[in-house]
């Protein structure tokens, strides 16, 4: 067990007071004296897990194991951080996502709902994942990629840039979707799942007949959007 205390120092922080802590013995954190992060009950923090610098854990939050939470992270709501994970940087992992095994989420990085980062999985820059979403094994997620609905991103795969990767999309390897960029007057990235055959563009997720619907209501034939739409077309004929 990670010996420490809460102390004195507490801030006010969401209708919440946190207490910052204290080892009070030598551990592999460091020596009796030094100072950690900012929790709400001791039961935020178990086991030989720590948390430091100007980290808050709160609410149901648990952070347990041999996991770290530190810098600016955040870890609240019924989120659960543990085994050798780390969540650092400005990072915030609340509801009842789940960050474990050597995982780590960095960055302005965001994981909620239900969502689990597992196994050697790192989410990081802006990248969102949440809903039911899971992200394991050598997987990485960045830039400002989205990752939700009930998609899997796995094995060696990096979704990043401005991809969503939604529904109950599997993406084993980079190559099992594509981002087309500068569509329509808004100028919108579409995002293309092979795996279920998706499309998602801005609040847009559908079938490719779906969106040639949204499209010719829109657009009425004109734009960048129909070459597009034959491209998409001939990509799915050829996986089938």
């Amino acid at each position: 067990m990670t010996p420490y205390k809460l102390t004195d120092e507490s801030i006010q922080f969401n209708s919440k007071t946190l207490y910052r802590i204290e080892l009070t013995e030598d551990c592999k954190w460091g020596k009796a004296g030094t100072k950690g992060g900012f929790i709400e009950t001791i039961n935020n923090l178990t086991e030989n897990a720590w948390v430091s610098d100007n980290a808050h854990v709160f609410g149901n939050a648990k952070v347990y194991g041999d996991a770290k939470v530190f810098s600016n992270a955040y870890v609240f709501g019924d989120a659960k951080v543990f085994s050798n994970a780390k969540v650092y940087g400005n990072a915030r992992v609340s509801s009842n996502a789940k960050v474990y095994g050597n995982a780590q989420v960095s960055g302005n990085a965001l994981v909620y709902g239900n969502a689990l980062v597992s196994s050697n999985a790192q989410v990081s820059s802006n990248a969102l994942v949440f809903g039911n979403a899971h992200v394991s094994s050598n997987a990485l997620v960045y830039g400002n990629a989205h990752v939700y609905g009930d998609a899997q991103v796995f094995a060696t795969a990096q979704v990043f840039g401005d991809a969503w990767v939604s529904g109950n999309a599997k993406v084993e390897k980079t190559s099992d979707y594509i981002t087309i960029s500068s569509l329509g007057s808004l100028c919108r990235t579409i995002t293309i799942t092979f795996s279920n055959k998706m499309i998602s563009a801005g609040c847009f997720r559908g079938t490719l007949e779906e969106l040639k619907a949204a499209v010719d209501k829109k657009y009425q034939g004109r734009g960048n959007y129909y070459p597009t739409i034959q491209y998409i077309e001939a990509l799915f004929n050829s996986i089938n």
